[in-house]
């Protein structure tokens, strides 16, 4: 049985497999929807590097890890579009988190590029869109059809190992980068 709700960030990452210490990239961060819960569970040996190119979204970001006394989360401004767009070194995370942002991005291969490009062998990536018959969709015409995000996604060399929904609007892909 799906979740049930719009869309909850603790019932979300309970289908990834999210560990002390390690380091997560939250790519489109927004207001930081997903980056408390992901901060607590990798603790203060992890670290949660949280990119957006809305400095608003930063400022709010910021603002939530210093309400909840979450202390390692770096929000960075990224345009992750661009060629090496976050600033992050190869293969330089454990995870990448792409939450409702490919609908928004023009260029929505370099975006999952970039996240191929940071995350370590053995890394995962968690991929949350809209459904593809949601109308409630802000932007009905810019939905990612989750089949082909999936053909996308495995043509980069990344194995699909869970699909999920993710709230009653959203669906959940959890890819492995190969070894």
């Amino acid at each position: 049985m799906p979740p049930q709700g719009f869309l909850n960030p603790e019932q979300v990452l309970q289908n990834w497999d999210v560990r002390t210490g390690e380091k997560v990239a939250d790519f489109g961060c927004g207001p930081g929807f997903y980056d408390i819960p992901l901060g607590q569970k990798v603790g203060s040996n992890g670290k949660i590097y949280a990119f957006d190119i809305r400095l608003e979204a930063l400022e709010t970001t910021r603002a939530k890890a210093k309400l909840f006394h979450v202390f390692n989360i770096e929000p960075t401004r990224a345009d992750l579009e661009l060629a090496r767009g976050s600033g992050l070194r190869d293969m330089g995370v454990d995870k990448v988190l792409v939450a409702n942002i490919l609908f928004q991005a023009p260029n929505q291969s370099a975006v999952l590029d970039e996240a191929v490009r940071v995350l370590r062998p053995g890394g995962s990536l968690l991929v949350i869109e809209w459904n593809d018959n949601d109308i409630s969709h802000p932007i009905p015409s810019s939905k990612v059809n989750k089949e082909e995000i999936k053909t996308v996604i495995l043509s980069k060399g990344l194995i699909l190992v869970k699909e999920f929904a993710a709230g009653s609007h959203h669906y959940g892909l959890v890819f492995t980068k190969k070894e």
